[in-house]
């Protein structure tokens, strides 16, 4: 699967988030190439050496190129790849202190004719609601949950997240440009049966007039990019 720029952005963004550094085992749903872990990994390992990634992936060509990705790479021993769906994942009760994922998130659109494609866009090998439902049970309380969507699908995470004690902390709507429509919403969430007194909001931009990357995109992604 190719590396998309919303992903990068995506990754850069849980992996200098705050509540990171603080936290130890960590859970990456539809890993696919690595790529998330990896820039976790990368960002937080020399301040922790604790840190410790499951990377599941339920697609198992996509498993075994994460797999190939990570032992390249400095953080192998940080990051343990399982070919697994999350339904069939064992793992015990509030024993994550984070996890994020970016879902597929079609949801009755028409499909490809690649099997392979299909299991990671589409939302029908893993519905949100049982998306959320994991991510509630796995997650700590008090812990944080990362998400990238679509922005015409921010709300209905956001209500579905509440709906498992998960409470909306910030959420930060992509656009490749200013004069564009926003594309994704990265979202942060907190596990708690209390609802946030507020929410965190902002616009973040890919491009500027120019087409040329943003001040704000460089900053965040320099440490990711060989040549940005």
């Amino acid at each position: 699967m190719k590396v998309c720029t919303d992903a990068c952005l995506f990754g850069a963004w849980v992996a200098n988030d705050k509540n990171i550094p603080v936290a130890n085992n960590f859970l990456d749903i539809g890993t696919g190439t690595g790529l998330l872990s990896l820039m976790v990994a990368q960002a937080n390992i020399k301040n922790n050496n604790s840190l410790s990634i499951t990377a599941l992936e339920i697609e198992t060509a996509a498993a075994a190129e994460a797999t190939e990705n990570i032992h390249k790479s400095p953080w192998l021993n940080h990051i343990h790849v399982i070919n697994q769906a999350l339904q069939d994942f064992d793992c015990r009760a509030g024993s994550m202190d984070c996890i994020f994922t970016n879902p597929p998130f079609f949801e009755g659109d028409l499909q490809s004719t690649n099997a392979h494609k299909n299991l990671a866009l589409h939302s029908t090998a893993l519905p949100w609601t049982t998306l959320i439902e994991n991510v509630s049970t796995f997650l700590k309380a008090d812990c944080y949950y990362y998400v990238l969507i679509p922005a015409i699908r921010a709300y209905t995470m956001q209500k579905l997240a509440t709906q498992h004690n998960l409470q909306l902390v910030e959420e930060v709507v992509v656009f490749n440009a200013e004069k564009q429509k926003p594309f994704r919403a990265m979202q942060k969430f907190i596990k708690s049966s209390i609802p946030v007194a507020e929410i965190k909001r902002s616009n973040f931009f890919i491009k500027d007039a120019e087409n040329k990357y943003t001040a704000a995109f460089t900053q965040l992604l320099a440490p990711y990019y060989l040549n940005l």
